[in-house]
């Protein structure tokens, strides 16, 4: 069954720790994920852009996959299913289809429009008892058209967003989507400290947690973080994989075609990454 992030994040909140969000593409990647965060005994939220949702046939299919592999899986660890980055009209689809958990990513609106939009969703989201996420200050990189520069929040426009009663926050603090180059300039400690300062209780989220040095992890959950998204380090490790068994030749062995023996080293890959993350995030055992 799944269920609303509140309880999950507000306890990662108490106790100093992450839960890790792992976006879904498909089967594969939410039967591997489902399953890591069962033998970690760990909460875990499944995410979903926009462009996967469409992918994968739409939220509707979505929500019946992952609602009958936790029924097929024995899974009894908390399972949020979770809405990334998602618009204002995406936002209502799902909560239709039956998620537990939606981002409204109003950032790239002036902050009154923002406010106005996240308020209506508050209010959904209340009725129904799901989780809804905010943005405020843009993730930099691109995720499914989503672009953002990078830029760090305002701390008095996040008490703003955060004052209205949503669940979780997620704030620019020099973070972005995708692989970090070179010159990244880092975290910026000193935005969060002051976002965390003026938000109180309210879980934090840091986004493209693919890359980010594992002591400056560590530093933002000690100053609020709850909750870390990653994406793209699981998308890497489900490449290599996946080729290295077809440089093998191992795709051509046996009888024909199977896509279950080819698509394994890169499942097997994806637990690899969630299990060590997880592990970092602290959350192991948390459930």
């Amino acid at each position: 069954m799944l269920v609303s992030a509140k309880e999950m994040l507000n306890k990662a909140k108490a106790g100093k720790y992450a839960v890790g969000q792992f976006n879904i593409n498909n089967l594969e990647w939410t039967k591997a994920i489902l399953q890591t965060a069962q033998e970690c005994n760990s909460p875990v939220i499944l995410g979903v852009s926009e462009g996967a949702g469409k992918y994968m046939c739409g939220y509707t299919t979505i929500v019946g996959m992952v609602n009958g592999m936790i029924n097929e899986l024995g899974i009894t660890v908390p399972v949020a299913l979770h809405l990334d980055h998602g618009s204002y009209e995406g936002a209502k689809k799902c909560i239709e289809a039956g998620f537990s958990s939606v981002m409204f990513d109003g950032s790239h609106y002036p902050i009154e429009e923002n406010i106005a939009k996240t308020k209506e969703l508050v209010a959904i989201c209340d009725e129904l008892g799901l989780s809804l996420e905010a943005e405020v200050g843009s993730i930099g990189g691109e995720e499914d058209g989503v672009v953002g520069a990078g830029e760090c929040a305002d701390p008095e426009e996040c008490k703003m967003v955060a004052d209205l009663g949503i669940t979780m926050l997620a704030a620019g603090i020099g973070n972005i989507h995708g692989k970090y180059p070179a010159n990244w300039a880092g975290l910026s400690f000193e935005t969060l400290a002051a976002i965390q300062e003026l938000t109180g209780t309210m879980p934090l989220v840091l986004h493209g947690g693919t890359g980010i040095p594992a002591d400056m992890i560590k530093k933002a959950i000690s100053l609020g973080v709850s909750k870390i998204n990653v994406n793209t380090e699981c998308q890497l490790a489900f490449q290599e994989a996946t080729r290295a068994y077809i440089e093998a030749g191992k795709d051509k062995e046996g009888k024909g075609f199977d896509p279950r023996k080819l698509l394994a080293p890169g499942v097997e890959a994806i637990k690899a990454t969630v299990k060590e993350k997880m592990e970092l995030f602290g959350s192991v055992n948390k459930a």
